[in-house]
């Protein structure tokens, strides 16, 4: 059993400085993001993703995913080719990295593409991957983000419609709360996902949208315990890994968050 830490609101400027902390902390392994290896501009990053391979096994602390940063909320075609081909590419860079999980997006709201289309545009673009990442045993982890995948029925609905063992869930304890569900339809959302469920970011807080409080898991309101339950009698053997989104300034939100995993989570 591994318990992990998000790359995102954890102290560190350089991603060495980061994966000290959370070895330090004592966690076992990080999602990191794609512009840890990919930033803006890099013509090479196959070259920093060896680099970065090569720092975590010299500290000891594995990745658990790669964090896409896509948006398939797309329906263009041109749109569509250039999203396929920049995952192929992160797929590689996850390779490199030792991890076969993507943690991706669905996509951000636009124009171009009404909402009653959103399951369509992101089944496109994913029908598109699948050619290459079945092969390549990916595994690509939706995650319950902002506007679009956070919606009630999107992600199952999404699921039956690209049916591959290549597609499932990187379940946000909070992030259904933050869309606006109450904290009871939380419960019966996680249910809905937690047989597809690839990667955790195990979160807790206060409230949804402007009125959301970040909060050390266990000092918020969210159903952790069910949650945990219910993606164990699911078969979930994933790492478990913490978000922190709290302001706390000695970023010991963190290390709060792995005591509770620890304490919690057999």
């Amino acid at each position: 059993m591994k318990f992990g830490i998000i790359h995102y609101n954890a102290p560190g400027a350089t991603l060495e400085e980061f994966l000290r902390y959370a070895v330090d902390s004592g966690f076992d392994c990080t999602e990191l993001q794609v512009h840890d290896v990919w930033p803006d501009g890099e013509a090479n990053p196959e070259r920093r993703a060896e680099e970065a391979r090569k720092l975590t096994e010299r500290l000891g602390i594995a990745v658990s995913a790669l964090s896409a940063g896509n948006d398939f909320v797309v329906l263009e075609e041109e749109a569509v080719r250039a999203q396929v081909a920049r995952m192929k590419r992160v797929c590689e860079l996850a390779e490199i990295l030792g991890t076969k999980v993507i943690r991706t997006e669905g996509g951000q709201p636009k124009e171009s593409v009404p909402e009653e289309r959103w399951v369509d545009a992101m089944a496109g673009c994913f029908e598109r991957c699948l050619e290459w990442a079945e092969p390549m045993g990916i595994r690509f982890a939706v995650d319950n983000h902002g506007y679009v995948t956070n919606a009630p029925g999107i992600l199952p609905a999404l699921f039956a419609k690209v049916p591959s063992a290549c597609l499932g869930t990187n379940l946000d304890t909070m992030n259904y709360r933050w869309w606006g569900n109450s904290v009871e339809e939380c419960d019966r959302l996680y249910a809905q996902v937690a047989a597809k469920t690839f990667h955790t970011h195990l979160k807790d807080g206060t409230g949804s949208r402007e009125n959301y409080v970040g909060a050390a898991l266990g000092r918020g309101e969210i159903h952790l315990e069910h949650a945990v339950r219910l993606l164990k009698d699911a078969g979930y053997q994933g790492p478990w890994v913490a978000e922190y989104e709290g302001r706390d300034p000695s970023f010991d939100g963190y290390r709060q968050c792995l005591a509770w995993m620890k304490a919690h989570i057999d």
